[in-house]
């Protein structure tokens, strides 16, 4: 077996949908953003086996900071507004290895 990870960089998107009237991250483009995220992705050719997977995530228990997103192995937690800020996170944190660091939480 080996110890290399199956993905350099696994990231989840909180799309929690709340019903007792809580802030929650699917209530404030979190599904777009995933979305956008994905396809900013594979159209950088950084997605799949020993590159970057987006996930879509239940709740990740920070909907209060959100919509937020992680990224590991770093553990880095994002929130974001549109998809500039999703284009950052990528460009910068997913291809560069450099953390957002006024989009972090």
């Amino acid at each position: 077996m080996s110890d290399t990870p199956y993905f350099e960089r696994h990231v989840f998107f909180c799309l929690n949908k709340r019903d007792d009237g809580r802030n929650s991250c699917g209530d404030h483009g979190a599904e777009a953003a995933q979305k956008h995220a994905k396809k900013r992705c594979k159209e950088l050719n950084i997605n799949g086996a020993g590159k970057v997977r987006i996930n879509q995530a239940g709740c990740l228990d920070r909907c209060e900071e959100g919509p937020v997103m992680v990224v590991y192995p770093e553990g880095t937690w994002y929130t974001f507004v549109d998809t500039s800020d999703i284009d950052e996170i990528v460009d910068s944190h997913l291809v560069g290895g450099n953390v957002v660091e006024r989009l972090k939480i």
